[in-house]
């Protein structure tokens, strides 16, 4: 009687079960299909979420910051090119999704929209200039005309001052990371500023209105 024989593990086929693996395997057009079948979730909408308060908080300081300008525009721009990217497949291979999950669809735009107006609108400057006023206004009080203040980067209400400077009754802030291509800052003036124009004895800064006696000045 024979020994019998050792049982091991099946032969590859060789070229043959590499064929079939890669016949199971799904295309790049097949997985964008699929991708954007599905409508935007966990990962995309609490993205869209962050990049919007990055923005939202860069547009709190005068003349925005170009640091968080820069992560927010960079990262609001590679979802929004996904997002048309998504809409678009969605559009030709899966309209009964879209019309299902419509609400989600249209989440990241309506995000989009509400960013753009409270920006527009100055909203995130001024309610950071509201909650902060009396701070400021107090840091300014003891200062003598046409003297500056060092403040080395000190909190003074939800702003980081570089200095404080009192100029013919007019009370200027430079605020730290201010500015994306020149400096800005704050300034109050109880007596109503010129905008948009060099105003004469204050230099070389332009004044834009914000709220009320609140300005933010651009040096030149």
């Amino acid at each position: 009687m024979s020994a019998p024989t050792p049982s091991g593990p099946p032969a590859d086929d060789g070229p043959v079960a590499r064929l079939i693996e890669m016949a199971d395997r799904p295309t790049v057009g097949q997985r964008l299909i699929s991708w954007a079948s599905r409508p935007p979730g966990r990962l995309y909408l609490p993205a869209c979420t962050v990049a919007a308060g990055i923005l939202v908080y860069s547009a709190s300081f005068p003349g925005w910051n170009l640091i968080t300008l820069g992560l927010g525009a960079l990262t609001g721009g590679l979802l929004a090119a996904m997002g048309a990217l998504r809409l678009g497949i969605a559009l030709t291979v899966a309209r009964p999704m879209i019309l299902r999950y419509w609400l989600r669809w249209i989440t990241a735009p309506l995000i989009a929209v509400g960013v753009i107006g409270v920006v527009l609108a100055d909203l995130p400057l001024q309610a950071r200039i509201n909650a902060s006023a009396d701070a400021l206004l107090e840091a300014g009080a003891d200062i003598p005309d046409e003297t500056t203040l060092e403040l080395h980067g000190e909190r003074v209400g939800l702003f980081n001052l570089e200095s404080a400077t009192v100029h013919d009754e007019t009370m200027r802030f430079a605020v730290s990371g201010a500015g994306v291509l020149r400096t800005h800052g704050l300034a109050y003036s109880e007596e109503p500023l010129e905008t948009d124009v060099f105003v004469p004895g204050h230099g070389n800064l332009v004044y834009a209105h914000i709220d009320g006696p609140w300005y933010v000045w651009l040096e030149y």
